[in-house]
């Protein structure tokens, strides 16, 4: 990615609804060099979708947790299984295959402290495969919208 792939990203990840006349507008360039830059950061896999930013409060799912889940067994099939079974659960915002004690993160979304207890009892204590998992509540997340391409390591000086 060259600087005007970063502008366009960044500028992007800030407003996704403007339209391509005004992105390129604020980048200085033709529209139809920045459509065509925009279809290439698309095609090359950078840019992967457009998505609205949701108030979880709105959606009835005010409590969230993290969930460290530790699998009974370590084995490609058990970790697919249960990584299939977790990421369709309408509670689950997010699974993490994660390395060291633990086997995954589930990041979950619920109406209630109620809600998320049921969900612990209810789905995952009930999974032969799990062999146990730690809870975490979140109070408040302070998330980054706008991501900017870190430097290549090598190109760092030390």
């Amino acid at each position: 990615m060259d600087e005007l792939d970063t502008q366009i990203v960044r500028l992007l990840q800030t407003d996704a609804r403007q339209s391509n006349r005004e992105l390129a507008r604020r980048l200085g360039i033709a529209p139809s060099t920045c459509l065509e830059r925009v279809r290439t950061l698309t095609r090359r896999g950078v840019i992967r979708g457009y998505h609205a930013d949701i108030s979880l409060p709105a959606l009835n799912r005010g409590v969230q947790g993290l969930v460290a889940v530790k699998l009974r067994v370590s084995s490609r099939t058990a970790i697919d299984a249960f990584k299939d079974f977790a990421s369709r659960l309408p509670e689950v915002l997010s699974v993490f295959v994660i390395s060291g004690d633990d086997d995954f993160l589930v990041h979950v979304a619920l109406q209630d402290l109620d809600q998320l207890h049921a969900f612990l009892i209810d789905r995952l204590s009930k999974r032969k495969e799990v062999a146990g998992f730690r809870t975490s509540v979140v109070f408040q997340q302070v998330r980054n919208p706008v991501l900017e391409r870190l430097p290549d390591p090598d190109s760092v000086s030390g």
